[in-house]
């Protein structure tokens, strides 16, 4: 019998060796890509800024965000060597200007300042946009305590009297807001509910309007941030009852604690700036040193300090986590409270 041959291997060869060529080819050409894409990033980020850089500020001027938001915008510009404009876009408790930096283009000229209000927002509104995956933390910039004030008009000289005096006039006095969800909102329902009297609500688009309706005599009290009351109190056109934190003002020592009359009451704001989610990470590192350079100087800690506030400065790595966590301790209370927007 004839043995069969056995088949040759040497035509598939050449297949094997063009297809082991390509992937090579192919991991090569992947591998320089990888490198221009890498160089080019770290030459953005090197070249950054080449250009003026916009502050989206989530709320009309004269709120604390504004307030913030401009003491950063001057200071970083001088760190940065180019101009940081400041952008208010206010509009549903700060979730229109926050969309709008939400779509922006990832390579750093395009900033956020955020405060409290925006840890509310998840349960207040349906975002367009994922809270904690949108954005790219920068910094942690400071924190100060809200501040209840009265017009010079009101008939109360402490937390007291203000609360007897609305116990005798139930639903009859009012109190300005920033809108509904923002950080003066809360602070309202929380010690509406924690001192057990009725008042009247009325919201404004930002803290500004609603510090202007009571400069006018029109709404008797309110709890807005101590940074954007400060200069109404000094001027003697605010009464001051007192402070918000869970201890006295460092500048306002003699002005007692809202919890020292109402025990358990605490409500402190806070500020800080994010990028859009993508933002290089040179870039992201570039604007974490300035920022923390500039919290770090005599000067701002100063200026903080005089408008009622302190510098408490969280890197990227940790603001991150902290948004998160005031995302959850927020929602609950709005869950609890049964706070919506109309």
């Amino acid at each position: 019998m004839r043995k069969e041959k056995p088949m040759k291997k040497e035509k598939a060869m050449p297949n094997m060796k063009l297809r082991k060529r390509k992937t090579i080819g192919i991991a090569l050409a992947l591998s320089v890509m990888l490198a221009v894409f890498t160089a080019t990033v770290v030459l953005a980020a090197d070249a950054y800024p080449s250009k003026p850089i916009r502050l989206i500020i989530p709320f009309p001027p004269g709120g604390s965000n504004d307030i913030v938001g401009r003491l950063i915008a001057a200071k970083l510009s001088e760190n940065l060597g180019k101009q940081v404009v400041v952008d208010n876009r206010g509009g549903a408790g700060g979730v229109l200007g926050s969309e709008m930096a939400a779509k922006a283009e990832p390579d750093g000229y395009t900033l956020l300042i955020v405060s409290a209000a925006y840890a509310f927002n998840p349960a207040l509104y349906k975002l367009p946009f994922d809270p904690v995956k949108a954005f790219t933390p920068i910094a942690k910039l400071g924190s100060g305590p809200n501040s209840l004030t009265v017009h010079p008009s009101v008939p109360a000289n402490s937390v007291k009297e203000l609360i007897a005096l609305a116990k005798q006039k139930p639903g009859q006095l009012i109190c300005g807001c920033a809108g509904v969800g923002s950080f003066q909102h809360m602070g309202t329902e929380l010690f509406k509910i924690m001192a057990g009297i009725d008042f009247k609500i009325v919201q404004f688009k930002g803290g500004g309007p609603a510090m202007i309706d009571q400069l006018g005599g029109h709404s008797q009290f309110s709890l807005g941030s101590l940074i954007q009351t400060l200069p109404h109190i000094q001027s003697g056109k605010f009464r001051i009852l007192a402070t918000g934190g869970l201890k006295r003002s460092s500048i306002l020592s003699n002005v007692p604690t809202i919890a020292e009359t109402v025990p358990g009451y605490e409500a402190t704001n806070w500020w800080g700036i994010l990028a859009p989610a993508g933002t290089p990470a040179p870039i992201v590192d570039r604007l974490n040193r300035d920022i923390k350079a500039l919290l770090t100087s005599d000067e701002v800690k100063k200026l903080f300090l005089n408008e009622g506030a302190d510098v408490d400065y969280l890197g990227a790595a940790e603001f991150g986590p902290f948004i998160a966590g005031e995302i959850t301790k927020w929602g609950k209370v709005v869950r609890e409270a049964n706070i919506k927007v109309e």
